[in-house]
């Protein structure tokens, strides 16, 4: 190993991860339901629209995996229950657990709504005596005992080595990589098993002759850059080393808030396009406000009946966080979606992007306050007032203390009542 690739032993490097998030944060918000079934995929519908978000591991050995379409999952499972994720339970559990994790490390690094490095390096005086094994046990158990999520442990003295560990981990234990067997355990692995090896990657290097670590190990830096491109082939040429400079930092705010969901039927009227989107709305403005953050660019997303997935952007002046404001720019754009082509929908969905803190570039604007949008053509009017933004605190305080659904939008109660008035006919029916 080369000085450049020299790595330091010092580090102590740990992921957490929650095991199958979703499901067990179903499993708690729904005890009587989802938390008594043992074959259990969460994300999308019964009727088999939408995409699997996780599978409980007694549904995995069926094949039904993340990501994979429900009605497949339904084919290779087919007496499996489907619940819809608990976004915002998730999230809630989530700080639970992140709160847990900043008490016990220095450093805590959210990678995603379920995986987190911790960087305790320096911490032997805070642990004394403690092996990393030990400490991850101890964090483990806590972390069970205080938020309820079982999470599966894995370091060493790199990220890469962490990642990977915590799969040998799963379900619910620790797993560490002693300092200075790095590069042995790397060679245990399949290439396309390397953090940041995706399937395009794995594929080409597969062409070459190379699917084990072992396979590529012979080849110098400058071969893999070659094939590769020079990021991606200098990166490859280290993590199979077990070398990974990355360090763990405080996670950056977040790029963007999404919302999207997928219907148990295709929607072709715009009042309920409409209606669905303002709850989609609602959610995403609520998260942005609970971080502290405006947004300049909105994107709706529709995906038509025959899967063609649409969308469009708007660019404003300044930055907004009211549901009244993003609700009107999102209703423009999806209009505009609709007149280019107007067929049944089985999606829909809603990105909030260019995040700032509050505060910064986010003058306080006046009801009459005009500018020029950057997309679709759509011109940029009617910007927040300070009685947006003072209507938008009041309901998220509300919400806090009452719950999501204290105050909702009176376009959403009017659907309830319709669907209520519906779903009365039908039964009289």
């Amino acid at each position: 190993m080369t000085n450049s690739l020299r790595i330091d032993r010092s580090r102590r490097i740990l992921l957490v991860d929650c095991d199958a998030f979703y499901v067990q944060v179903a499993r708690l918000e729904d005890p009587e339901g989802a938390g008594r079934a043992d074959l259990l995929i969460v994300g999308g519908s019964p009727e088999g629209r939408g995409v699997v978000s996780s599978a409980s591991y007694e549904a995995r050995r069926y094949g039904v995996r993340s990501a994979m379409p429900t009605a497949h999952a339904l084919r290779l499972c087919p007496d499996a229950l489907v619940v819809p994720v608990p976004r915002a339970a998730c999230t809630a559990r989530s700080a639970e657990v992140r709160a847990v994790l900043e008490r016990v490390a220095p450093v805590v690094e959210a990678a995603s709504i379920d995986e987190f490095y911790l960087d305790l390096t320096g911490t032997e005086a805070i642990y004394p005596g403690q092996s990393l094994a030990e400490i991850g046990e101890s964090i483990r158990k806590l972390v069970l005992e205080e938020s309820g999520i079982g999470v599966s442990i894995g370091g060493g003295t790199q990220r890469v080595i962490a990642k990977l560990a915590v799969e040998l981990a799963k379900p619910g234990g620790v797993h560490i990589v002693p300092a200075g067997s790095e590069a042995t355990f790397m060679r245990r692995f399949k290439l396309a098993e390397i953090p940041g090896v995706g399937p395009v990657m794995a594929e080409r290097l597969r062409s070459r002759g190379l699917e084990m670590v072992d396979d590529a190990l012979p080849h110098s830096e400058e071969g893999l850059r070659s094939w590769l491109g020079d990021a991606a082939g200098k990166s490859l040429y280290q993590k199979i080393r077990g070398y990974d400079p990355t360090p763990v930092t405080p996670r950056s705010p977040a790029r963007s808030i999404s919302r999207e969901e997928t219907f148990p039927y295709d929607i072709d009227e715009d009042s309920e396009l409409e209606a669905q989107l303002l709850r989609l709305v609602v959610r995403a403005t609520s998260e942005l406000r609970n971080g502290g953050l405006i947004a300049r660019t909105i994107t709706v997303r529709v995906r038509d009946m025959d899967f063609r997935r649409r969308q469009a952007s708007l660019t404003l002046d300044e930055g907004v966080r009211s549901e009244r404001v993003v609700y009107q720019r999102a209703v423009e754009l999806l209009s505009g979606l609709r007149r280019r082509r107007h067929i049944p929908v089985r999606l829909v969905g809603v990105s909030l992007s260019q995040l700032e803190a509050e505060g910064i570039g986010s003058e306080q604007l006046g009801l009459f306050d005009q500018g020029a949008g950057a997309g679709e053509g759509i011109a940029d009017r009617r910007l927040e007032t300070s009685r947006d933004r003072e209507l938008s605190r009041a309901v998220d305080r509300l919400r806090a203390r009452f719950g999501t659904e204290a105050i909702v939008p009176a376009g959403l109660i009017d659907r309830r009542t319709r669907s209520s008035r519906t779903s009365s006919r039908r039964e009289e029916e």
